[in-house]
């Protein structure tokens, strides 16, 4: 928030204090200040409105990356599984973890003070593409495309435990009441499409049920205004509630009560100056306008037999994956700036051999299909699409190691995820972990890291992207030093 939009808010402050001090003399008090002040506050035009356009002097350079998919795999992927081949730890299978790579890092509760005995992976690994990434027998749709990956094997965080981890992950912050990164991008960069949200949210929908909770703070706005949420996609006959109007309500009927409801709403905003009720305004015309843009989204009876053949069976099914990954496509092809996919259920403690290819199973195909479809429709060049989750998973076994029961707890010392297109070096792997893939051995990449090197890829410094609050100027990288990761940039 610039100096302007602080007097601004300062001065809205006063006008709405004075004016419900009115009733006690307060208002006539200040009248002729108070109508000086509210003239200038309302001719001049409010940061918030601007919600297409975004916030003046954004982009600060020309960005690589005009949109972003970030498919986001919740509960803590096994690295050691899918992409941190160690064949060493094969030999060393059932000792005890050294206390030396410990090094008296925390454990969750539900492995402390029980023996650290080391599990090798469950799956195989070859190289792959030129690049010679190494991939799991898990993954072979990605390893088919993984010279249009990168692949980040030294990521890190400090949270052990799923809510603060994914919270710190999607928000900068352990703690909830900060915005998520896309409602940063929401408020800082605005909207590619006029008739569809600017932030766009799909969650799977398992075939069988889930624990693994997904809140709502994790797409929030935190205290940037309301109208920078994620709106989120539901897998229902209704994807946004509320949105059908009732049966024998004429278009024109409708539109004449909203222009009716318009009106009064903006008599209560220049009474107040409430940016809550311009984003009540705002939002009131974008429901309006998506009665007619979502279900033309959803229905996907205009895509091609090829397609659904490329992303796979599932893609078939609403509320998949695969199906989510298509209508991230068609978002992506719409213009939205930020479509975020959520995943479940990578949480396994137990049965990690037949739960974890399960969700492979899930995602492998439909995630290597929206890079080739990106790539072959020409959108992949300015299009960034992330795949991970909140940490990684242990070398040790929870449970029996040499057990199919067997299970990994929560790592946050080093986990991967990789990126592809928007301006990210495809065909490569950046940093390394140690030899049971317990510490980072090479390039460490801390999570405020990462959002420095998607908001450079968006156009953005990281540094000078701030937002007032409650007296402070809050950034999506928060006070620790945060770089941004050149190395794995086009």
């Amino acid at each position: 928030m610039n100096k302007h939009d602080h007097a601004q808010a300062l001065d809205v402050t006063r006008r709405y204090f004075l004016g419900r001090g009115a009733s006690v003399g307060l208002g006539a008090i200040a009248l002729g200040v108070l109508e000086r002040h509210s003239n200038r506050a309302l001719a001049a035009p409010r940061a918030e409105s601007a919600r297409s356009g975004g916030q003046a002097g954004l982009p600060s350079f020309a960005p690589r990356a005009k949109r972003i998919i970030f498919l986001t795999q919740s509960g803590g992927p096994s690295q050691i599984e899918l992409f941190d081949h160690k064949p060493g730890l094969v030999k060393m299978a059932g000792q005890k973890l050294p206390e030396s790579v410990r090094g008296g890092q925390r454990l969750t509760g539900m492995t402390a003070g029980k023996p650290q005995l080391i599990m090798p992976s469950h799956a195989t690994f070859s190289r792959h593409g030129q690049s010679g990434a190494t991939v799991s027998s898990w993954l072979p749709h990605l390893a088919g495309v993984a010279d249009e990956l990168c692949f980040i094997k030294s990521m890190t965080t400090d949270q052990i435990n799923h809510a603060p981890a994914m919270t710190r992950f999607l928000t900068g912050h352990q703690l909830t009441g900060r915005p998520s990164i896309g409602s940063w991008f929401s408020y800082g960069l605005g909207s590619g499409n006029r008739d569809l949200p600017d932030f766009l949210v799909l969650i799977s929908k398992m075939s069988r049920g889930s624990d693994q909770p997904l809140y709502d703070h994790y797409w929030g706005s935190g205290f940037l205004p309301s109208v920078y949420q994620g709106v989120k996609l539901r897998n229902a006959k209704d994807p946004v509630l509320y949105l059908r109007d009732p049966d024998g309500l004429p278009r024109t009927l409708r539109r004449g009560m909203l222009d009716g409801l318009s009106e009064l709403n903006q008599i209560r905003l220049e009474q107040t100056g409430d940016p809550e009720i311009e984003t009540r305004i705002q939002q009131y015309e974008m429901a309006y306008r998506m009665q007619a843009s979502i279900p033309e989204l959803t229905d996907v009876s205009d895509e091609p037999e090829a397609t659904f053949d490329l992303y796979g069976p599932d893609s078939r099914r609403p509320g998949s994956y695969a199906a989510n990954c298509i209508l991230a496509r068609r978002l992506a092809e719409r213009g939205v700036r930020f479509i975020q996919l959520f995943h479940p259920d990578w949480d396994h403690h137990s049965r990690l051999r037949s739960w974890c290819t399960a969700r492979c199973r899930d995602t492998d195909q439909a995630s290597a299909a929206l890079v080739k479809d990106l790539k072959q429709r020409g959108l992949l060049d300015d299009t960034l699409v992330i795949w991970g989750g909140e940490f990684g998973r242990s070398v040790a076994g929870q449970g029996k190691w040499d057990s199919p029961e067997g299970g990994r707890d929560h790592h946050p010392r080093c986990f991967t995820i990789w990126m592809a297109g928007g301006g990210v070096r495809p065909g490569m792997t950046y940093g390394a972990t140690d030899d049971f893939s317990y510490n980072v051995a090479e390039r460490p990449v801390q999570v405020r890291d990462l959002h420095a090197t998607v908001m450079h890829l968006m156009g953005i410094n990281h540094q000078s992207f701030t937002y007032r609050y409650q007296g402070l100027d809050f950034r999506l990288t928060g006070v620790e030093e945060a770089r941004v990761v050149r190395e794995i940039l086009v």
